[in-house]
């Protein structure tokens, strides 16, 4: 998911030079005196180390030219490797609305370093010319961009890419292209760059299971930029820069509610409807992919047709440095991308994949803190040095340096939430982790945290072995003024039924989703969220949301002994409705001995492709049918004391689009139908959720 522009102008900046990941901060107001003589001061130490080249327009093949900044050492008699950075956001050094120009602090040490770091706008944006289309399509852009690059006379002949987001997406598609300058990518946070891969048909996280993810459509309404501004072709260069002392080019972001905005019906009117421009979201475009994006299916052949990456056609072969985050909204595509390169048996630097998994949510890697906070959950002390692990990635790569990096680096460095600690793996999922299959039971009512769900272990893995929870011990469980935690009764009807390993009828549960009053988001595995879902995302308490009626609530007992969840984590449901489509959802949580239910990921399933995105399959009314949904990653450490909980859903919005339930298009429709779903269970309808678990070392 790219980057929301008013909150990330100035943060994608720090992206595209020190490797900085801060996806969410806001653009700074004016400078106090000390900061603005600092900002000169850096500026005039970058003028005596540099040679300094801004708004060069680099041409590509169909005639349009992309702007570049340009900052090299001023040793002329060397070649330098060439650090480079793409980005679709402002990084005019005169900062024209606040009257001063940012701080060019990391393009110094870059420099000082022995690169060339060169930042270029996609076209379409600021002062490149052309139309932007969904990842700056054409993709020849990116060949024409390092050839121009491989062909100066100050260049090494290589090439080395960073960016988070939107300054990273591209990447990927990029590297496919086995352009002979391009050594090696360090893609953050770029989930919205992967296409189809493993069991995810995303098309850059436009999709998740079929349902739209409509955090997109904010974006895309700041990032059409169909009608803009422009300099006239025959600008100089003097030109150029003279004008950007003045103008920046920014557009003003659409300003709205946008939780309300996302309300709006019909879906595909929701940017006309606040006054954004016209563009690819919803409108017939000059471009290559085509327009109309919402009313593409997930397999519309329009998606491959520009920049996204699609793994069965466009092979990686250049070492990688993938960089994660778990509360990210691309968590399992992200993963899915570095295990499908990493082991293409075609790719000769199949062994030069490496991958770091942070706690943070979308880019929030440098703002790890001794007491990382995402949402409202305490991560602990998850900070790394990223500069140093880049430039050392880097010197390796572009400058061939025999630093030892690579013998000292982990394949995968990953923190474990629950125990908050990196930890390493040379492959990932953690060698030895096993599948441990749940089985979802209740006595038909496991609506509300209030219900009688849970969930049994059945078969007595010894991997995952439950306590009995005695209710008259626990203080809180029976006082019904103690939100959030269950009552006497359901603990206890937990403990009796638990004994029995399979439950020979069929006690489905039922709940009603009403499109007009979806299930809301909390929370959650997101990117670029407007303020439409509290925190912005990241692990809160989920309890007052689990009051609700339209939420089933499945709870394990406590665990005996603690466990780690490192890997996939996928959810089957045996499901009956009766409506022609409707969207099933999982969300698991980690329950605390205090009762304080934190999220860890997050999925849906549009049910007309339960199948696949190839064809529409429309339900039968009260027909039961197995789907399995997109696998949820994370890695977590259940304690001991600690519960499991799956939560099910017909909705999580505006996470993901509402489905209206009539079988229609849905983006053209402004009516819906109410739809009452099941989820069965029994031996004839094992509905479960698979936890990857490592064994204890």
């Amino acid at each position: 998911m790219r980057t929301h522009r008013a909150a990330a102008l100035i943060a994608s900046l720090a992206t595209i030079a020190t490797f900085a990941t801060a996806a969410h901060a806001q653009r700074p107001g004016p400078l106090t005196a000390e900061q603005r003589q600092h900002r000169e001061d850096v500026e005039k130490q970058l003028e005596d180390a540099a040679i300094i080249d801004r708004k060069v327009m680099v041409p590509m093949r169909d005639g349009i030219r992309v702007q570049a900044d340009v900052y090299r050492p001023k040793d002329t008699s060397k070649k330098y490797p060439i650090i480079f950075s793409r980005t679709p956001y402002n990084f005019n050094f005169w900062d024209v609305r606040n009257g001063t120009y940012r701080d060019m602090s990391q393009e110094l040490d870059a420099v000082k370093r022995g690169y060339v770091l060169i930042e270029m706008n996609e076209r379409g944006h600021f002062f490149s010319e052309g139309n932007y289309d969904i990842l700056g399509a054409p993709l020849s852009d990116a060949d024409d961009q390092f050839n121009w690059m491989g062909s100066q006379p100050w260049s090494n002949g290589k090439i080395g890419l960073i960016g988070c987001s939107s300054t990273a997406e591209w990447q990927l598609a990029a590297a496919s292209l086995n352009n002979k300058n391009l050594t090696t990518i360090i893609p953050q946070s770029f989930g919205a760059g992967v296409g189809k891969v493993g069991p995810y048909n995303e098309q850059g996280n436009w999709y998740r299971g079929g349902a739209v993810q409509m955090l997109f459509i904010d974006w895309i309404a700041d990032e059409q930029n169909q009608i803009r501004p422009m300099f006239p072709k025959d600008s100089t260069q003097a030109d150029l820069i003279a004008g950007a002392k003045r103008f920046d080019l920014a557009p003003a972001p659409v300003t709205t509610d946008w939780a309300q905005a996302f309300l709006h019906l019909p879906e595909q009117d929701i940017i006309k409807a606040v006054g954004g421009p016209a563009g690819i979201f919803a409108d017939a475009m000059p471009v290559p992919t085509g327009g109309r994006m919402i009313q593409r299916t997930p397999n519309d052949p329009a998606w491959r047709k520009g920049g996204l990456w699609q793994s069965d056609t466009m092979p990686i072969h250049v070492p990688g440095f993938w960089f994660m985050t778990w509360y990210d909204v691309s968590i399992g595509p992200n993963l899915a991308a570095y295990n499908f390169v990493r082991n293409d048996k075609s790719n000769p630097f199949r062994d030069d994949q490496y991958a770091v998994i942070a706690p943070t949510l979308h880019c929030g890697y440098k703002r790890a803190t001794e007491h990382t906070v995402v949402g409202e959950r305490d991560m602990g002390d998850a900070r790394l040095d990223y500069d140093a692990l880049t430039y050392a990635w880097f010197d390796h790569f572009l400058k061939g340096d025999d630093n030892g990096f690579l013998a000292k680096q982990p394949k995968v460095q990953y923190y474990t939430m629950g125990i908050n600690k990196w930890q390493t793996s040379d492959v990932w999922p953690p060698a030895g982790a096993k599948p441990v299959t749940l089985r979802l039971e209740s006595n038909g009512k496991a609506n509300s945290l209030n219900g009688d769900g849970w969930l049994a272990n059945t078969t007595h893995d010894s991997l995952l072995q439950f306590a009995r929870h005695d209710a008259t011990k626990d203080p809180n469980a029976a006082d019904p003024k103690h939100p959030g935690h269950e009552t006497e009764h359901h603990l206890y009807g937990s403990v009796r039924r638990a004994d029995k390993l399979e439950l020979a009828k069929d006690m489905p549960d039922t709940f009603t989703y009403d499109p007009m009053h979806p299930t809301p988001s909390y929370g959650g595995n997101v990117c670029c969220a407007s303020n439409t879902i509290p925190g912005n995302g990241g692990a809160l308490d989920q309890r007052k949301m689990e009051l609700r009626d339209d939420i089933l609530v499945y709870t394990s007992e406590p665990l005996q002994q603690g466990i780690e969840v490192s890997g996939p984590v996928t959810v089957t449901y045996y499901v009956s409705t009766d409506v022609k489509d409707t969207d099933v959802t999982a969300k698991l949580i980690d329950v605390l001995p205090d009762g304080t239910a934190y999220n860890l990921d997050e999925t849906i399933q549009r049910l007309r492709y339960r199948n696949g995105d190839s064809k529409v399959e429309l339900m039968e009314n009260g027909k039961v049918y197995k789907v399995t949904l997109t696998p949820m990653n994370t890695s977590n450490y259940f304690a001991a004391g600690h519960r499991i909980r799956l939560e099910v859903a017909g909705a999580n919005f505006p996470r993901f689009d509402r489905n209206l339930n009539t079988g229609g298009n849905n983006y053209d429709e402004t009516t819906s139908v109410v739809a009452h779903t099941s989820i069965h269970h029994s031996p004839q309808y094992p509905s479960s959720i698979m936890l990857t678990v490592v064994p204890a070392h």
